[in-house]
């Protein structure tokens, strides 16, 4: 079995009133989507790529990843998540581990254990102190029920199919960097 990692980064940030686009703006010392990208890629899995779109991160995000641009970003999220599936569908993946590049403090262990779960059930979430969050596992057999419009992603093929979910309890934190004052919390 073949898991592609996943890292969603293609939205605006339209609440974030930084001076540059969040995904770009300094976490800790460096751009704040190499932080999921880094933990991505050292999860270990059979490919790692990257979904860009409003901000253009493929200059910070280094060598070792594939990166696909999504013309219609502007669309949803969704529209990013259905580029993605159709590039592990051409290289013969038979799951995705999805994460987003907001999210710099989920670990490796989060991505590894999500992936690692991938016979529990098609869809595999992580959950931190109960509560679901990223990376989430897609198998390949559930892609087509996947609806690829709008910006939810896979959230709504899950609320519609509660029996295609397992659960992977992670240590770590899920929290999405989506303002200024977040980026302050978290660093």
């Amino acid at each position: 079995m073949t898991i592609a990692a996943v890292v969603l980064a293609a939205g605006v940030g339209s609440r974030f009133a930084g001076p540059q686009h969040k995904l770009l703006a300094a976490f800790r010392g460096r751009p704040l989507v190499t932080w999921a990208v880094e933990t991505a890629l050292a999860a270990g899995l059979d490919e790692t790529v990257v979904v860009q779109g409003a901000a253009d991160v493929a200059t910070v995000v280094g060598p070792d990843v594939v990166v696909l641009r999504n013309e219609r970003w502007a669309d949803g999220q969704a529209t990013s998540l259905g580029l993605a599936i159709e590039h592990a569908r051409e290289r013969g993946h038979d799951a995705v581990v999805v994460g987003l590049g907001d999210q710099p403090l989920v670990e490796v262990d989060a991505w590894a254990a999500v992936a690692a779960a991938g016979g529990v059930a098609p869809i595999v979430v992580a959950s931190y102190d109960g509560k679901r969050g990223n990376p989430v596992l897609l198998d390949a057999s559930i892609w087509p029920m996947l609806r690829l419009e709008g910006d939810e992603g896979a959230r709504e093929l899950m609320r519609r199919r509660p029996d295609l979910v397992g659960e992977v309890a992670c240590k770590g934190n899920a929290a999405d960097v989506d303002t200024v004052e977040d980026l302050d919390q978290w660093s």
